[in-house]
């Protein structure tokens, strides 16, 4: 008896030994999985912190921008009409060009000193305006009404939300960061990389600060255009070969120009009497000479 009782007590002690081993084993991956499940949460908690609906900051990020390029009656008073409502929303006017761009034209002379100047032109408009974006729809709406033909409207809707929470979760890193930073000595290195680092938090900064303003106001260009214009109007000849007097006093200033052409003629004569009196003595000469050998011939 007592030879078979020992094996079932070393056998026993075997079994508790497994049993208490596997015991410990569970107990450590429970503890693991409560810690990874703790760190799951504090994560989880931390980015709904960041994305609370309660903080004015994190609410959605949604920028909205517009385009139109439609027709027109009047390309100036849309401008103005455009100008008005902008202000009446509580917007502001970014941009405003107007152009008149000639196409052709043709000059007519109505008189020695008049022409008649037909031109044809193309007048067209572009615009840029921030609206309110709440009021974008209705901003839009209002300026279609004073279209008489729309050729293109579009609006975009981006959302920026995440980029917003990104921008602010890495400047509040980059801060805590600095903050460390700052309780240590001070080098040369680390100061040269925390100022580069605070540079980073003013730009992360900057650019959330834009993108509030993006999602406050929304940017609409407009570009708008009417039917081509035709203008007439009577101007001064610029053209010096086009001022002559009139037929008959150019006729008498004709006349005028020959007699003193003539007595200009008769004073080069007379200023070369000598050659005159040369080829006469020279014509006599030649004269008598034919006739003296005339005779002698025969």
């Amino acid at each position: 008896m007592v030879s078979i009782e020992k094996p079932i007590k070393t056998m026993k002690a075997k079994i508790i030994i497994a049993i208490a081993g596997i015991a410990l084993l569970a107990a450590c991956k429970a503890n693991t999985d409560r810690r990874f499940d703790s760190s799951e949460a504090d994560t989880v908690s931390a980015t709904q912190n960041a994305l609370s609906v309660n903080d004015p900051n994190t609410k959605e990020k949604l920028v909205k921008t517009a385009d139109m390029n439609f027709k027109v009656h009047d390309v100036q008073k849309t401008g103005d009409s455009i100008a008005s409502l902008t202000a009446k929303l509580g917007g502001l006017v970014m941009h405003h060009q107007m152009q008149s761009e000639k196409e052709n034209g043709r000059d007519i002379r109505i008189s020695a000193d008049s022409v008649r100047q037909i031109s044809v032109y193309n007048k067209t408009a572009d615009m840029t305006v921030r609206i309110p974006s709440e009021k974008l729809e209705d901003f839009m709406n209002q300026v279609s009404r004073m279209s008489i033909l729309t050729v293109t409207r579009k609006m975009d809707i981006e959302d920026k939300s995440l980029d917003y929470i990104s921008a602010r979760m890495k400047a509040q890193n980059r801060k805590e960061w600095v903050e460390g930073q700052d309780k240590l000595k001070a080098t040369a290195n680390n100061y040269d990389a925390t100022l580069a680092v605070k540079d980073n938090i003013v730009n992360e900064k900057v650019n959330n600060l834009k993108t509030d303003a993006n999602v406050k106001y929304s940017v609409v260009v407009l570009s708008f255009f009417q039917n081509k214009t035709i203008t007439k109007e009577i101007v001064t000849n610029d053209d010096p070969s086009a001022y002559r007097p009139p037929f008959f006093n150019r006729l008498l200033m004709s006349l005028s120009n020959g007699l003193d052409m003539f007595s200009e003629f008769l004073l080069v004569i007379a200023n070369l009497w000598v050659l005159v009196l040369v080829g006469i003595a020279g014509w006599i000469g030649f004269k008598a000479y034919r006739k003296k050998y005339a005779v002698l011939k025969v």
